[in-house]
C-alpha cells in the first residue's frame, strides 16, 4: 500500500524572486514548506549566485514543469573581463588573468558571433547528467568529461553598459543555454577571458515580473495564517493557474460527457480545426484537465492528466 504524501494538496505555480546565495532546490524546499505543499518542483535551476524569476510548481502543476524548462528565458548579466575561473562565475577559482584592452567596437563585433542559432559546449559545472551523475560531480573531482556542443539560439544580446573591465548585457535565449558558458566563450573570443559577476533572470516564458514574490513576502503571508483551511487563501491567491505553464501550445475543448472517458485514458473526438501535436485540454472551454496529443484523425489522447481528489 502506497504511503500517503504529507502536506496540502495545493495546485498552481508561484513566481519566486530567488535570492542570492541559495540553490534552486533550497529555494524550492522553503517555498514548499511555506505552502505546506505535498508536492513541489522547480522549472530550471538558477545557480546560488543568480537571482530572479524561478517559477515553482505545486501539486498537479509539477506535471507541466517541463514546458517551462523548455521555455525561452531572459537575463541581465554582468561579465567581468580579464579573469577566467573554473566555474565561469565568481564562485570559481581563478585559473587565468590577462590585461583588458578591449574597445567598444571589438566588443560589438565579438557579440555578433553569438547572436542567432549557435552551438554551445555546456559547462562542466552544470547539472547535465553523465552516467547518472551531474557533470559538477566530476568537475569537483578534477575529472573532465567530453561534452558535445548543443544547438541553442540567442534571440537578444544587447550591451547595457561597458565600463573598463565590466560589461552589463541583456540576454534572451532558448532552452539549454548556459549564460556562464556564453560569457566564458565571449571572454575567450576577446582574448582576455571573462566570468559572470552577477546574473539575474528577468523572464521565463511570458510570466509577468509584477507577479514575483520574495521568500520574505511569502513567509509574512504564511505567518498570518493559523491552520484554518479558509485562511490559506492569503497565500493560495498568489498562485497562478496550472495551464499558464502550457500557454505556448494550442487549446482544444471536449464535452463533460467526453471527459468521463478521457479521464480514464481513452482518446476522444474533437471538433473544429485540428492542429496535430500537443494541446492543452479543457472541459467545455473552462476546466483545464491536462495535456493531450492530437492526431490527424481528429482525436485527442491524454498524456498528462490533472487529478484532483
Amino acid at each position: 500500500m502506497a504511503r500517503k504524501r504529507k502536506g496540502r494538496g495545493v495546485n498552481g505555480i508561484i513566481l519566486l524572486d530567488k535570492p542570492l546565495n541559495i540553490s534552486s532546490n533550497q529555494a524550492l524546499q522553503k517555498v514548499r514548506g511555506i505552502f505546506a505543499a505535498a508536492k513541489a518542483g522547480h522549472t530550471g535551476a538558477l545557480d546560488p549566485l543568480a537571482t530572479g524569476m524561478l517559477p515553482i510548481c505545486l501539486g498537479e502543476a509539477t506535471k507541466f514543469s517541463q514546458f517551462l524548462l523548455d521555455a525561452d528565458k531572459s537575463y541581465t548579466v554582468t561579465a567581468k573581463l580579464g579573469v577566467r575561473t573554473t566555474t565561469s562565475d565568481a564562485d570559481g577559482e581563478i585559473v587565468e588573468q590577462r590585461d583588458v584592452n578591449v574597445t567598444e567596437q571589438q566588443l560589438m563585433v565579438a557579440l555578433e558571433q553569438f547572436r542567432g542559432p549557435i552551438k554551445q559546449v555546456p559547462s562542466m559545472f552544470s547539472a547535465l547528467k553523465h552516467q547518472g551523475k551531474p557533470l559538477y560531480f566530476y568537475a569537483r573531482q578534477g575529472i573532465e568529461i567530453e561534452r558535445p556542443a548543443r544547438d541553442i539560439t540567442i534571440y537578444q544580446l544587447d550591451v547595457l553598459r561597458f565600463e573598463g573591465d565590466e560589461v552589463d548585457m541583456q540576454v534572451t535565449s532558448s532552452k539549454g543555454t548556459y549564460i556562464r558558458s556564453l560569457v566564458d566563450d565571449l571572454g575567450q573570443l576577446l582574448g582576455c577571458g571573462a566570468f559572470v559577476a552577477k546574473l539575474h533572470r528577468t523572464r521565463v516564458a511570458d510570466y509577468p515580473i509584477a507577479k514575483m514574490l520574495t521568500l520574505e513576502q511569502l513567509q509574512l503571508l504564511r505567518d498570518s495564517i493559523d491552520n484554518e483551511e479558509a485562511q490559506w487563501d492569503a497565500l493560495d491567491n498568489h498562485l497562478l493557474p496550472m495551464d499558464t505553464a502550457v500557454l505556448s501550445i494550442p487549446a482544444v475543448t471536449i464535452s463533460a460527457e467526453q471527459a468521463k472517458f478521457y479521464r480514464n485514458g481513452q482518446a476522444v473526438n474533437i471538433s473544429g480545426e485540428v492542429n496535430i501535436g500537443q494541446a492543452r485540454v479543457y472541459i467545455e472551454g473552462q476546466e483545464f484537465i491536462g495535456v493531450g496529443e492530437v492526431s490527424a484523425d481528429g482525436t485527442v489522447t491524454p498524456k498528462r492528466l490533472v487529478v484532483i481528489n
